[in-house]
């Protein structure tokens, strides 16, 4: 059985603007249905999945994923008639009769409606027409893109997001292969829409920039905001979480907009920053006291539902399931065993889950582990050659094997050099885990500011990750052996030893943390072989990683996309297929 999962709401964006016509882009973005991607799991239940964004390069699109279907048809060697079912990770419901909200009826007829969906999908792709389109609950997607790829066939499953269709925390329990829900949490839960709005008060994007508040949050001092984060978080019994400033959206246009909750913002914590400001003390304050108040209401919730004699497994999802610092959190509090965060957590990941769901409904099978997601388009040779024709003059190109390849480039890593690195099939999640990177020197006192300045010209608040290889992983951070599975998709902070933090400046955040990827060599060959060879060099096989792209664009995908990437940047190498390029003047 071949299933095709996408997901994303295609319709949202010309709704909104009808709604808000004129409205700037950050409040845009205050929707469902963002991060749209495919997913296509064939018989022998191997996966390969894309997400939009990459193709059409505007990042975070809730478009309707046309370009990503494609791509994973081409990948997996398959035809529209080969797909015997197609899921969509949303199923909503009519509102209810008599709201006050007028635009509610909007929304649902307009953008979630299965006929829109199922509209949407035959134009995208007319082949696709007759063929079963099957609704998957938005948090079930999660779950289920967690439970059946994690290895444990007993665990609790929790989801945690900006909103489902009426629920913003759902918890699950995973036995036996199947998904039970045990619990669901309102709307008025979210700690998703409440760390967005706090993400829009201090001047970066809603349901986007979530992540630099994350990295931001360490800056602060959680104690001088605590008290009205304290207030806007309530922690209630049998791990209750209420979020009253939610309600203070009030009228439709206040619910569009946040504009209530935006203002209660302003009451608590000051005006709000624009994001051409300078970032004061009270911006990092505040961003480091809902980080605190985030892990202690996460820590809560499964303190609740962990309390028992099953197994202490735990899977998360859910955009808040991508903050890296609550996932170290929780992997420190002893609440837990094992847990595995699903790397596409947020919602491109549950095109992914709608697949599993339909999977597994006509062909039940118990979770495995997943290796890497390794799941986008392969690192095509033909592609690799009329790319580099496209390259500027004074680069110097030479082709070599993947040994004296692997030694170039850890030669010039340890030498200070900025590598952007291009091998295999892309990865599918927010992370480059290795095959769609920029690699640099984690020892180096000024990489970091290099990085943030001129490479990546973006905040200079913002952390960098280490990649090491696994059994080098003990050694520089706190990480026991038993967690290092939990680690290997770099959505888990540790601590860097003590010892080691002032010879690891790049990738040691201002807290002493990290967050780490260990690589093990089965599952990344080539990346694990070129951590090697620079532990050769330097006595330890780490590296500095960051994805492979410029300030606003996505991972790059394509040959093309790494060349011109590449040509327009400051970067000194750049490693693709079996060629090493260098920029003018480099050596």
């Amino acid at each position: 059985m071949t299933v095709l999962g996408f997901s994303g709401l295609g319709a949202g964006l010309g709704y909104k603007l009808r709604v808000l016509p004129g409205a700037d882009p950050r409040t845009l973005r205050m929707r469902q249905g963002l991060d749209s991607a495919a997913a296509l799991i064939d018989d022998d239940g191997r996966i390969v999945a894309s997400a939009q964004e990459r193709h059409d390069g505007d990042k975070g699109t809730g478009a309707f994923p046309v370009d990503a279907v494609e791509a994973c048809l081409r990948a997996a060697g398959a035809e529209p008639g080969d797909v015997d079912v197609v899921a969509h990770g949303f199923d909503h419901a009519p509102p209810r009769s008599g709201t006050d909200d007028p635009h509610a009826a909007g929304w649902y007829h307009g953008v979630y409606v299965y006929d829109v969906q199922r509209a949407l999908l035959t134009d995208a792709v007319p082949k696709l027409r007759d063929t079963p389109l099957v609704p998957v609950r938005h948090h079930l997607a999660h779950a289920a893109s967690a439970y059946y790829l994690s290895g444990f066939d007993d665990a609790l499953v929790v989801v945690l997001d900006g909103a489902g269709e009426t629920e913003a925390i759902s918890v699950f329990d995973g036995a036996g292969g199947r998904l039970t829900p045990r619990r669901s949490h309102p709307i008025g839960s979210s700690l998703g829409i409440l760390y967005g709005a706090v993400t829009h008060h201090l001047g970066f994007q809603f349901a986007m920039d979530e992540y630099k508040v994350m990295g931001l949050a360490p800056y602060g001092d959680p104690a001088a905001r605590a008290p009205a984060f304290r207030g806007l978080v309530r922690l209630g019994p049998d791990g209750a979480v209420s979020i009253p400033v939610l309600y203070a959206d009030r009228t439709p246009a206040e619910r569009e907009t946040h504009g209530g909750v935006l203002s209660v913002l302003t009451s608590l914590l000051g005006p709000p920053r624009r994001p051409d400001e300078p970032i004061e003390q009270r911006h990092l304050d505040a961003a480091a006291a809902l980080q605190r108040r985030l892990e202690e209401a996460v820590l809560h919730l499964l303190a609740a539902h962990l309390d028992g004699p099953r197994p202490r497994r735990l899977c998360l999802a859910g955009g808040v399931a991508l903050n890296c610092t609550v996932n170290g959190a929780v992997l420190r509090s002893g609440l837990v065993d094992d847990l595995f965060v699903q790397p596409a957590a947020g919602d491109d990941g549950t095109a992914l889950g709608a697949a599993l769901v339909a999977a597994r409904r006509t062909h039940p099978a118990p979770p495995t582990r997943m290796a890497m997601p390794y799941w986008g388009e392969s690192c095509d040779p033909a592609d690799v050659e009329a790319a580099l024709r496209t390259l500027p003059d004074g680069c110097a190109t030479t082709r070599l094997g993947e040994g004296a390849l692997v030694d170039a480039v850890a030669d010039r890593i340890v030498a200070g050099r900025v590598v952007c690195w291009f091998q295999g099939r892309m990865e599918f999640g927010p992370r480059a885990l290795g095959n769609r990177s920029i690699l640099a020197d984690p020892r180096s006192p000024t990489m970091r500011g290099h990085l943030n300045s001129v490479i990546k010209q973006r905040e200079e608040f913002r952390p960098f990750a280490p990649a090491v290889l696994a059994q080098e992983a003990g050694t520089w951070f706190d990480i026991d052996e038993h967690w290092l599975p939990a680690f290997r998709h770099m959505l888990v902070t540790a601590p860097v030893r003590p010892a080691h933090r002032d010879g690891l400046p790049a990738v040691t955040h201002v807290d002493g943390s990290a967050r780490v990827q260990v690589v093990v060599p089965d599952e990344a060959p080539l990346f694990a072989r070129l951590l090697t060879a620079v532990g050769v060099r330097t006595g330890m096989s780490m590296v500095l990683n960051t994805s492979f792209n410029l300030r606003g664009q996505p991972i790059v995908r394509t040959p093309a996309d790494a060349v011109a990437t590449f040509a327009r940047s400051d970067m000194d190498v750049l490693a693709i297929g079996e060629h090493l390029v260098l920029a003018p003047g480099r050596d």
